[in-house]
This record gives structure tokens, sequence and C-alpha cells, in this order.
């Protein structure tokens, strides 16, 4: 089995996020290659709760462009989702 903090990267700090964590939904960016029962059991995992339901989307990279030499280039895809609590909520961002 993999590691479940390989597969959840980093929580997504918005305002968005922010007014989602109030309904019991909570953001993360996750591994390209990860599936929804994988996302599903490392949330599970790590922060011991209950996942009703989990919804991805796929974020293709923004192009750039150089100012000096006027070169295009890209920046990396993500991948995010959308995890909603059937019970109690995680502490992410707790002092």
């Amino acid at each position: 089995m993999k590691d479940p903090r390989d597969i959840i990267v980093a929580p997504v700090v918005s305002e968005k996020s922010y007014a989602l964590m109030e309904l019991g939904v909570y953001t993360f960016k996750v591994r390209t290659s990860a599936s929804k029962p994988e996302i599903r059991d490392a949330v599970e995992a790590i922060w011991d709760v209950e996942v009703s339901k989990v919804n991805t989307l796929n974020r293709a990279g923004k192009r750039r462009r150089t100012r000096g030499t006027n070169r295009t280039g890209q920046k990396p895809a993500t991948k995010r989702a959308y995890v909603t609590l059937a019970v109690g909520d995680i502490p992410l961002f707790e002092n």
C-alpha cells in the first residue's frame, strides 16, 4: 500500500476553500496519478475521519512567457480533490 502522505500533497489555501470548510468540504492538492478510492483511504488514515464523497478535478498548467527572451513555458498540471466528510472536521490550520 502507498503511504497516505504521498497521495495528499498539500491543502489548498484560498477564499473558496475556506468557505467550503464551513460546509464540511476540504480541498487538497493530490498526486496526478491518485484515484478517488486512494484519496479517500489517505484522508481517513491521516486524520481518522469518515469520508462520504470525493470529487476530483484536473487543472492544466498555465502557459507563461519570459520577458527577456520571449520564450514560452508551462507550469505543471495539478490535480485537486474536494473531500466531503460525513461527520467531524479536519484540524488543518490550528495554532
